[in-house]
């Protein structure tokens, strides 16, 4: 398997996928890079190199004891790219792993990176506080951890239905969807599930933003369940300078699997941009 070894000793596994430009992709909770494969494949047929990693604790990577965090998270991409010598990196993020490629170059920059993708992304904030009063309630976050601890097994099967908009009228997801996410989220490690809650729901990734200085595509569904748009990439936009953005009418959280080829045309057009 190609893996590397962190600076604090653990091993994180990765896929190479393709030759060309360098795309990475960084992926949402609680899932791994195998929720980037329709992507992975679809990019390195048309002559990109795209490299996905499992963060730490999810995945085929070490269940770590410590630094399920942000700063960690970013910490093990910067330790990646620079362990496979990566260069002009095209760096795409969803959900939590849109928080990763903000920190990733809020602390370590922009000197490899060429451009930035943030799609259902969690920044700038995602918890209810006084400087962000439209933010998600804490107890929204309490309940996650929760309920992961009384019955993870239980909880993934619920969560995926809103993760893809599956409770809509006139949705049309498949069960097989639905429980490709149970099965991707089993792999988890508990520790590792419960505590990323804290770090994509409390972290402020506001300066992070600010630092932005390559061309960046902000992406969103409007009807996300899971990341409210309102709260995230209407505010993100405001804080990157220059992002475009693109936000999907009726469109849920887990668009990557639910519309795969619109936002493979998207994603492509801005790569060729």
């Amino acid at each position: 398997m190609p893996i590397f070894t962190t600076g604090d000793g653990h091993e994180i596994y990765y896929k190479d996928w393709g030759k060309g430009p360098v795309v990475t992709f960084s992926h949402g909770w609680p899932l791994s890079s195998d929720a980037w494969s329709i992507q992975m494949q679809f990019l390195a047929e048309q002559g990109y190199r795209c490299i996905a990693h499992d963060r730490r604790g999810h995945g085929k990577s070490a269940q770590t004891s410590g630094r399920n965090d942000m700063d960690g998270y970013a910490d093990d991409l910067a330790e990646l790219f620079s362990a496979l010598d990566l260069q002009d990196i095209v760096m795409v993020g969803h959900s939590t792993g849109g928080g990763e490629v903000a920190r990733y170059i809020g602390r370590h920059g922009t000197k490899r990176v060429k451009k930035a993708v943030l799609l259902g992304a969690v920044p700038p904030v995602m918890v209810q506080s006084e400087a962000n009063p439209e933010g998600l309630p804490i107890a929204v976050f309490d309940g996650l951890r929760r309920d992961i601890l009384k019955n993870r097994s239980q909880f993934y099967k619920d969560f995926a239905i809103p993760f893809y908009g599956a409770n809509r009228e006139g949705a049309d997801v498949p069960q097989s969807l639905l429980g490709e996410f149970w099965l991707i989220s089993m792999q988890a490690g508990l520790k590792n599930a419960h505590d990323c809650i804290k770090a994509f729901s409390e972290t402020d990734f506001t300066d992070d933003l600010k630092k932005f200085d390559v061309p960046t595509l902000i992406v969103h569904g409007e009807d996300d369940q899971i990341v409210p748009i309102a709260d995230s990439a209407y505010k993100s936009a405001r804080l990157v300078s220059g992002a475009q953005t693109i936000f999907y009418p009726g469109l849920p959280h887990g668009l990557t699997a639910t519309h795969a080829d619109r936002f493979n045309a998207d994603l492509l057009a801005f790569l060729r941009s």
